[in-house]
């Protein structure tokens, strides 16, 4: 008798967990396609670790029963290690950790995540009472991990907010369409938004990309993002009001490109500051930017000789092109920081087909060091006075910008800038838009086109957890001890919380820190 054997069909299967022993127990159990759901409530001082290895096109995730209803508080923190693994939905808020991260990519340092993701996740005032408490809110170890659509809001203590560390081999994480919000003034260094790398690791690549993401109010301290490796790329992100400016701080052969700055006239709001090696910067658009010094809009700084990792390296054969600047003051600062120590200016370095147009800049470039061999070519800069000695490769002509509906200068269709970029630039295809280059190029980042716009700035509206702040949702709380306080803490702004008849005895105060509607269920009998 013959016998047909047939493949077993795997079913995934779906684990629930109401405390961080019970995500244990699951993960016991769990296969590659299975999910651990999270029951909603408020998970206080809870230590989870989500231990576990998924498969390419397979990942195990772990997720709130209903985004944004699981509260983690206290001193709760969440470690991912394994491979092909998705966290999703999960709020942390007003907790605080002695030290380490709130959310990190490894168990310890022999066990560390790959191929792994954090998602539609939200960290919102989870800071210490001391500010000089140093701890990370997210740490990114392992390869190929990704953190995007996720909302840091109100960081006020030391320490990053989020940090790629090195090893020695790269990274290749993706960090994309998050929101950064609001990191007042540290006072100190380790205020930054992100960093990726450290001086140690410097010299070492990271191939990490940072794209998409919105900035807005970042004031930490003057590195909104801290580059402190080599081969990373910065594009399509958004920068909103933020005082400081990105730093590629250490490492070589960083990208920047496709970027908006809107400084929204704040005197401390800047560009891009380049140190090191093989930098380029292109087709990035600059808008009332009015900081100085290491906070201008683009700043090249001047080098230490033979500088050790934690020093600064002298600028070298940076590519500086295809960029516009409107309403800039102090565009360019050229040998920032010069002094018995930094005495290496700039070298090799090239500005090219840039478009600045300001009329309230003292002068538009400032040598505080003067450059060894910057080349200029194909620049408009008009409005001010250029600050440098005449130059063949910057020409004073009205570029004739306009202001467009979408809100951006853009050049009209008779603007000098048109079809009159010089010299040869392969790499620069697109513009700030996303459209074609046509084999004439136009000087500055927007390309004259009638094509479709397929990159805008981004904002909170497109980034960000997609649940954060939820639509307003009505929750009856029955009475009991406590019972009125855990409703709030589980809050979001704009609920209502309906109180059922009876008595609701609680253990102190009820702190309140979003605002809500707290009504009784039944007006004719209220609690």
């Amino acid at each position: 008798m013959a016998v047909l054997l047939l493949p077993v069909s795997l079913i995934a299967e779906e684990f629930w967990a109401s405390t961080p022993s019970e995500i244990s127990a699951a993960l016991q159990q769990v296969q590659p396609g299975d999910t651990i759901t999270m029951t909603n409530g408020i998970w206080t001082n809870a230590e989870i670790l989500f231990k576990a290895n998924g498969a390419a096109g397979d990942s195990i995730l772990l997720r709130a029963e209903t985004p944004g209803r699981v509260l983690l508080n206290g001193s709760s923190r969440l470690r991912i290690a394994g491979s092909y693994l998705i966290v999703s939905g999960l709020y942390f808020k007003g907790g605080s950790r002695p030290s380490g991260s709130v959310i990190e990519f490894r168990e310890n340092s022999g066990n560390l995540a790959n191929h792994s993701r954090l998602t539609n996740t939200v960290i919102v005032d989870y800071n210490p009472s001391n500010i000089n408490t140093d701890y990370k809110w997210v740490s990114l170890y392992g390869v190929n991990n990704r953190v995007d659509h996720c909302y840091f809001r109100n960081k006020t203590h030391s320490g990053t907010t989020l940090v790629v560390w090195l090893s020695n081999t790269p990274n290749y994480h993706r960090i994309d369409h998050n929101y950064f919000a609001f990191r007042p003034e540290l006072g100190f260094n380790g205020g930054e938004t992100i960093r990726i790398g450290t001086s140690d690791w410097s010299m070492y690549d990271s191939y990490t990309t940072v794209e998409y993401n919105y900035f807005e109010e970042c004031n930490g301290e003057t590195e909104i993002i801290s580059n402190k490796s080599g081969h990373n790329t910065f594009r399509y992100n958004t920068f909103y009001n933020c005082d400081g400016i990105l730093t590629l701080r250490h490492g070589n052969f960083a990208e920047v490109y496709g970027n908006f700055f809107f400084g929204a006239n704040n005197t401390g709001a800047g560009g891009v500051r380049i140190i090191g090696e093989d930098h380029k910067v292109y087709n990035n658009y600059f808008q009332d930017l009015y900081g100085s010094g290491y906070h201008s809009p683009l700043v090249f700084m001047n080098g230490v000789p033979n500088s050790p990792l934690n020093r600064y390296f002298q600028v070298k054969r940076a590519l500086v092109m295809f960029n516009t600047f409107v309403n800039c003051r102090n565009t360019i600062l050229v040998g920032a920081g010069k002094d018995s120590e930094l005495s290496l200016p700039p070298l090799d370095c090239m500005i090219a087909n840039n478009v600045i147009y300001t009329t309230n800049s003292g002068q538009i470039i400032d040598y505080e060091d003067t450059p060894v061999n910057m080349q200029y070519e194909g620049n408009v800069m008009f409005g001010s006075p250029l600050g440098i000695d005449a130059n063949p490769g910057i020409t004073a002509v009205d570029p004739q910008l306009v202001f467009a509906a979408d809100s951006l200068w853009r050049p009209e269709n008779t603007s000098p800038l048109i079809d009159a970029a010089v010299g040869n630039y392969p790499d620069v295809t697109n513009d700030v838009d996303g459209q074609p280059r046509d084999a004439a190029k136009d000087i500055g980042a927007d390309e004259f086109s009638a094509e479709p716009i397929l990159i805008r700035p981004v904002s909170g509206e497109n980034t960000g957890a997609d649940w954060y702040p939820l639509s307003i949702s009505v929750k009856q709380v029955a009475p009991g001890a406590n019972a009125l306080s855990d409703a709030v803490q589980l809050s979001l702004p704009g609920d209502i919380l309906e109180l059922l008849p009876g008595e609701f005895p609680n253990d102190g105060n009820i702190a309140v820190s979003v605002a809500l509607t707290i009504r009784a269920a039944d007006s004719t009998d209220r609690p």
